[in-house]
């Protein structure tokens, strides 16, 4: 009497629940992601444009942060609180869009550059950051 056992391994795998997983995080990462950007700071990059601009007349002001933490406003020694009552003058006199150019040096504290930046956004200035190599 032969008798046979019917134990076998099945080698197969079943994509349908690992597909529900990547569905969920697709989902969870595309809503995140747009919470993100209506509070991001508005910066832009020193870059060379695809199309030539005419150069423009106006005077951008430079605001420099060195590695000790000081700022510098067109090349004079100021406090923050006074960089942001000068800045908040200047964009409120302006009747178009105002410019900076932020310049910190290399070791410069993150958070003083990143204070510049939120009185940029705060008075709606283009912030344009001039880091070097």
């Amino acid at each position: 009497m032969g008798i046979k056992k019917r134990n076998k391994v099945s080698a197969e795998f079943s994509m349908s629940s690992l597909t529900d997983i990547i569905f969920l995080l697709l989902i969870f990462f595309m809503l995140t992601s747009s919470l993100v950007a209506p509070n991001s700071l508005n910066l832009k990059l020193p870059g060379s444009p695809n199309r030539k601009q005419p150069p423009s007349n106006t005077k951008i002001d430079e605001v420099k942060v060195s590695n000790s933490g000081k700022y510098y406003f067109n090349r004079k020694r100021i406090s923050i609180d006074d960089l942001e009552r000068t800045l908040a003058r200047a964009a409120n006199r302006s009747r178009k869009q105002l410019n900076i150019t932020i310049a910190p040096d290399q070791d410069a504290p993150i958070e003083n550059v990143v204070a510049v930046m939120d009185i940029a956004m705060r008075y709606k200035i283009n912030g344009i950051l001039a880091a070097e190599k």
